[in-house]
């Protein structure tokens, strides 16, 4: 089978995702790094239970929404736990499901950081940008996404752009809904 070697637009465009993708995580890592000595997962998984219902989620679920596997996650989750922002107790509906849960103290934590960490990523990923360019990255992200995991939580968010409405609209019109009256921490600081 011979290379289907990239064409030069293509080499261009990868090379660009390429250093965005190693560029972009450090520069948030180190600015979280100096706020609180925490790293850009950390921030995240602390952000995901934020924004769950009763600010906890089994471990699955939490490892799906911060993308890692369940002994990454569960690695963090007890350092998280040793600074007294997490806690993992059984579930309410099924004692063999761990469930972790963000404390006051986390919470606290994470209200405090938000508004710092959305600056550096407003000045780092969407200031040089215009509002056709975050669409087309919300769009082109999306279709990757897509085509690597079709069942990623963020396409079945609610929150749709572009080609992705009528599908999820079709999916579950109750879901837009829902998420629409949703605060993120990424957006609104809780």
């Amino acid at each position: 089978m011979a290379a289907q070697w990239l064409d030069s637009d293509e080499r261009r465009a990868w090379l660009a995702l390429y250093a965005l993708t190693s560029l972009v995580p450090a520069s948030l890592d180190a600015h979280l790094f100096r706020e609180a000595r925490i790293t850009l997962f950390d921030y995240h998984v602390l952000a995901m239970l934020s924004e769950s219902q009763g600010r906890r989620l089994p471990m699955s679920e939490l490892a799906a929404r911060s993308t890692a596997s369940l002994s990454r996650l569960s690695h963090v989750v007890k350092k998280l736990e040793g600074r007294g922002w997490v806690s993992r107790l059984p579930s309410d509906s099924d004692g063999r499901v761990t469930t972790a849960a963000l404390t006051p103290a986390g919470f606290d934590t994470l209200t405090g950081l938000a508004v710092s960490h959305v600056a550096q990523v407003r000045a780092t990923v969407f200031d040089p940008l215009d509002a056709q360019d975050v669409a087309d990255l919300e769009r082109v992200g999306r279709k990757i996404l897509r085509g690597m995991d079709s069942a990623h939580w963020i396409l079945s968010d609610g929150e749709v752009a572009g080609e992705d409405v009528a599908e999820s609209a079709a999916r579950a019109p109750e879901q837009a809904e829902a998420a629409s009256s949703k605060q993120h921490t990424y957006s609104t600081g809780h």
